[in-house]
């Protein structure tokens, strides 16, 4: 991706799933706590917020047993074609 200038930028958009996982554009390496490299080559990955996963970093849907107070609701967007599943299913 390059900007403007013709500088290479690494913008990516980033999506919060209320009560639920962050959304990345893959192929992506995520960093855990432990500094702990972990690398994907899907298209989107979905990013465990609560905590409650068993194959972290990733999500795998426990947010749906562990609700919490995510404050002020994020707004879906419309899927862009191309997307292997609803948003939902994360």
């Amino acid at each position: 991706m390059s900007s403007r200038t013709g500088r290479a930028t690494d913008e990516r958009e980033v999506m919060l799933c209320a009560d639920g996982p962050i959304l990345l554009p893959g192929p992506v390496t995520v960093e855990d706590e432990d500094g702990v490299k972990h690398h994907s080559e899907r298209p989107v990955v979905a990013v465990c917020r609560c905590g409650a996963t068993g194959s972290a970093p990733w999500c795998d849907g426990s947010h749906k047993l562990v609700r919490r107070d995510a404050g002020p609701r994020a707004v879906p967007r419309p899927r862009r074609s191309g997307s292997e599943r609803p948003l939902e299913d994360y």
